[in-house]
């Protein structure tokens, strides 16, 4: 396997290819990566959900997994494929495998690249331990918002220059045209209503899912008729996530209303059918599920956290309402419910915002200049 080509090759280190905010981020890289400008090669740690999709983008890609930090058969395998396929760029999507692609490029003139999807709150002794190593070793961070580049440059007291640099996450917008695929509502036999809702996210730390059900139980207590559609995973390793929202949905009535579908492959399909997107988040480093939203030309709901008032341009693109505020986030609602078409307009107008800013196309773009600047320091 080798890359033969004037062009720039870079070699991405994954780790599992599961259904994830990162893993359809670099999954559309791969499907797009024709349009990229430069030649990608993958190597992923654990397969997942995501895997077939990898497979099919057409991008050489295989498995290699280190038995233990310290396993040299492992080095030994990746220096020989940056050797063999002329690699210039090594761009690691976590910080363990930033570590991993220092180690197998030791004494070869190759870049190396880390972003940083998300934060590092309530880190373990060794993931802190990692990050502060790989963090002052790579040759460019990227950080996916402005306000999470601010919180690592405080947080490691790192210099605001060229190496590190935000690449705004990029969506292909494309797949959200695919065909509508069958009624939810004819799939789940649902009562017809007059508001179908939903969000999409897996239930993990930086979610709030259990604002959003208050929300809920709200518009269930004035009588107002809907059906909530909750698209995401429920995580193993903290599975009271998604348990405590079931059992308040339960405790309080909403079995009917709030439907649970875990992890979907036809989100697009589902979100052409929404007459609302309500989110909610403790500290999100992006959303991607909140820009897929907007571009689907369907009202979006989602708190002023930072990250969110910086991708939605203050708030113009999307209602914003006060963190885990639940009055705030109805009394939001309200105003669409009491004139729907004039947000359905509005909608349409920040679909077409977000699809000119936020497209795979232009992340792949911002990526290619950022590899160029690079290597021209060489």
């Amino acid at each position: 396997m080798s890359i033969k080509s004037k062009k720039i090759n870079v070699l991405f280190l994954l780790g599992s290819l599961n259904r994830g905010g990162t893993e359809t981020l670099i999954a559309d890289c791969f499907v797009n990566h024709k349009e990229s400008g430069f030649n990608i090669l993958g190597i992923y740690r654990s397969g997942g959900a995501l895997e077939q999709t990898f497979i099919n983008s057409g991008v050489d890609l295989f498995q290699l997994h280190p038995q233990n930090i310290f396993d040299i058969r492992y080095f030994f395998k990746l220096r020989k494929i940056l050797k063999n396929n002329k690699i210039n760029i090594i761009h690691a999507q976590q910080p363990l495998d930033g570590l991993y692609g220092f180690i197998a490029k030791l004494g070869l003139n190759i870049k190396l690249v880390l972003t940083f999807h998300g934060y590092d709150f309530n880190a373990g002794k060794l993931t802190t331990i990692i990050n502060k190593l790989i963090i002052g070793l790579t040759d460019l961070n990227i950080y996916v918002s402005e306000h999470q580049k601010k919180y690592y440059l405080k947080k490691y007291k790192l210099e605001d220059d060229s190496g590190q640099q935000v690449v705004y996450n990029g969506v292909a917008f494309d797949k959200l045209k695919a065909e509508q695929g069958i009624s939810i509502i004819k799939e789940l036999k649902l009562s017809s209503s007059k508001y179908l809702l939903g969000s999409v996210g897996n239930f993990v730390a930086g979610r709030d899912s259990l604002t959003i059900c208050k929300f809920l139980n709200v518009l269930n207590k004035k009588h107002i008729d809907f059906h909530f559609l909750f698209v995401g995973a429920k995580d193993e390793s903290e599975p009271w996530r998604y348990d405590e929202c079931v059992e308040f949905c339960k405790k309080n009535g909403l079995e009917n209303a709030v439907h649970f579908l875990g992890s979907r492959s036809d989100v697009p399909s589902l979100l052409n059918q929404l007459d609302g997107f309500i989110y909610a988040t403790d500290h999100d480093t992006f959303g991607i599920a909140v820009i897929e939203a907007i571009a689907s030309e369907i009202p979006v709901f989602v708190n002023d956290w930072n990250v969110m008032l910086e991708v939605t341009q203050g708030g113009n693109l999307a209602e914003i309402y006060k963190t885990k505020n639940v009055e705030d986030l109805y009394l939001a609602f309200e105003k669409y419910m009491n004139n729907p078409e004039k947000y359905k307009q509005y909608a349409k107008q920040n679909a077409a915002a977000v699809k000119e800013k936020f497209s795979i196309q232009q992340h792949l773009k911002n990526l290619k200049t950022a590899y160029s600047s690079l290597l021209l320091k060489q």
